[in-house]
């Protein structure tokens, strides 16, 4: 098992592993409890536009993917906040354009797109270090964010009418909130794909969730969840050559089933 370490690509593997697993336990705990996991959703997939334009114009399209995903997520968190139409209506609407808006972008690109699959549905063994870098920095950016607005990213995740009541700014840290959602699914999106980055985002902090209600530790948790269970279903898809991003999804679910399954037993003793 060690063996397989010594492989660059697998050390690149896991460094990604890692670094996913910090985005998704400390933004996942604040989408998991405010309970944004469609509006999350919306976000990945409105990416994949800025996926799109990336091959378009020639450049990294992780680089191209981190303005588009924070500016959907802006446009996303402000329509749901200002415009007199259902949030989830909204949402699918913005949903499905930046998946359109990126289909058109790789169809104007001249050539074969050779790698496009590893965006949809993620592909964490073939994750360059260039791209290794690019994850570091969004994640210390997310770090400190999180550190320096802690407590007002919780005041609005567990009670925002009240966080507005004694004046908090509550529209622009949702939209702040909403911008490290978009940075976590930038990170995410090599490993698992714009298709499946929801359930990296919220799997880990909806098992910590049932053990701990303190949020710092609920991260804390989560993180260590994460890493536990991407990289299980990183080694399972490299001994069994399976697709890496759905394995790595299954392992997270059947770790939520399990964990499910555990609290159970223990609520009928």
């Amino acid at each position: 098992m060690t063996g397989i370490l010594e492989y660059s690509f697998m050390q690149n593997a896991f460094m990604a592993a890692v670094l996913v697993s910090v985005a998704c336990g400390l933004v996942g705990t604040y989408v998991v409890i405010k309970r944004i996991v469609f509006i999350s959703g919306g976000i990945s997939h409105a990416a994949f536009g800025g996926i799109g334009l990336g091959y378009f114009l020639g450049i990294n399209p992780i680089m191209a993917a981190i303005p588009f995903s924070i500016l959907s997520s802006l446009i996303m968190g402000l329509t749901s906040k200002k415009v007199k139409i259902s949030e989830d209506t909204a949402i699918g609407i913005l949903w499905s354009l930046g998946m359109a808006i990126g289909i058109i972008f790789i169809n104007l690109t001249p050539g074969y797109v050779p790698d496009l699959m590893s965006y949809l549905f993620g592909s964490i063994l073939t994750v360059p270090i260039n791209d290794i870098i690019i994850m570091f920095i969004l994640d210390l950016i997310i770090i400190i964010t999180v550190s320096l607005f802690y407590r007002e990213f919780q005041g609005i995740s567990f009670d925002e009418e009240f966080s507005q009541v004694i004046g908090m700014p509550t529209t622009y840290i949702y939209l702040l909130l909403l911008s490290m959602v978009a940075l976590s699914v930038v990170v995410m999106i090599k490993v698992v794909g714009v298709i499946l980055v929801i359930a990296l985002l919220t799997i880990p902090a909806a098992i910590a969730k049932q053990y701990i209600y303190k949020i710092g530790h609920m991260m804390i948790l989560a993180v260590i969840l994460g890493i536990i269970l991407t990289i299980g279903g990183l080694f399972v898809s490299y001994i069994f050559n399976l697709a890496s991003g759905a394995t790595i999804v299954l392992v997270l679910s059947l770790g939520f089933i399990f964990s499910s399954v555990i609290q159970k037993v223990r609520g009928s003793l």
